[in-house]
């Protein structure tokens, strides 16, 4: 006889309809499922992690992306249920996930890899290297100009050869999943998260040339502060935060980690930008209109 599937369920109960969605699914799960724990990222072990198939996380993007954070090193894949808003990433409503739970049974699961980054922020320090921050992103890290709102410039290397001097409001560089978030909303482009690249967009740029730019995920990134703000910051997954100051270094480069998402085989990453973003619809003409 299969093992049940084992389950570890995250979801912020502070925030509205979650609880009860963990409470109808928990109830579903009783007889499906072993449910070995259910907790919030700061509070899951690694021995926990190590117990489990999937990772199933209720709530909005938000929830997932500090989820996927802090569970992708144990390689457990995150199952996305949306009581969220838009929910790009939570890909599956309660009713969707129990219609589906035969095949997470039968270990009959489309599972994604998405490239992650990594964040690291380096000052000097009376001639020495200091290491002063370090994070996963599974969207993006950001710069943004902050306090008192004047633009920024930031130094820009790639492989460590010179690409361009930026000055703008700030700075995003994003994986193809975090292409639809800010990335999206900055003027780049949208990348199919099945493709391994960074996309470089800078933010409100002071240069009508100034454009994004897709590089090689196996890249390395450097942005020097050369110009900034009493509040200039550099951001993971807007989440995850901290001060930048001039000369500090910021390396983003590709995690050596992938983010295993479960795929709702009911939709197309296509299907879901045309849905939740309205991405390539059509005008809207009035009817019996004479023009």
């Amino acid at each position: 006889m299969k093992s049940l599937p084992k389950l570890v369920i995250f979801g912020d109960p502070r925030k509205e309809g979650v609880s009860k969605a963990i409470e109808e699914f928990a109830g579903f799960a009783k007889d499906n499922a072993e449910i070995v724990a259910n907790c919030s990222v700061a509070d899951c072990s690694a021995e926990i992690l190590k117990e489990c198939d999937y990772a199933v996380v209720f709530g909005g993007d938000g929830s997932i992306i500090s989820t996927a954070r802090g569970v992708s090193e144990a390689g457990v894949p995150v199952i996305g249920v949306n009581v969220g808003k838009l929910g790009f990433l939570a890909e599956f409503s309660v009713e969707e996930l129990k219609d589906f739970f035969p095949r997470l049974a039968k270990g009959d699961t489309p599972i994604d890899k998405q490239m992650m980054l990594s964040c690291r922020v380096f000052s000097n320090e009376g001639g020495n290297k200091v290491d002063k921050f370090h994070s996963s992103a599974i969207n993006d890290v950001f710069i943004t100009a902050g306090p008192p709102y004047r633009m920024i410039e930031l130094k820009m290397l790639v492989d460590g050869q010179p690409l361009a001097s930026c000055v703008s409001d700030g700075l995003i560089i994003s994986t193809p999943t975090g292409s639809t978030a800010y990335n999206l909303s900055s003027g780049g482009p949208i990348v199919s998260p099945k493709m391994e690249a960074m996309v470089i967009t800078p933010i409100c740029p002071h240069s009508l040339s100034f454009r994004p730019i897709v590089i090689n995920a196996e890249s390395t990134v450097e942005v020097v502060g050369v110009r900034v703000n009493e509040g200039t910051t550099v951001s993971v997954d807007g989440q995850v935060s901290m001060k930048l100051s001039i000369d500090e270094v910021v390396r983003v480069e590709r995690q050596s980690c992938d983010f295993l998402i479960v795929n709702n085989p009911l939709r197309s990453q296509w299907d879901t930008l045309a849905t939740k973003l309205s991405w390539a619809e059509k005008p809207k003409y009035k009817k019996n209109s004479t023009a």
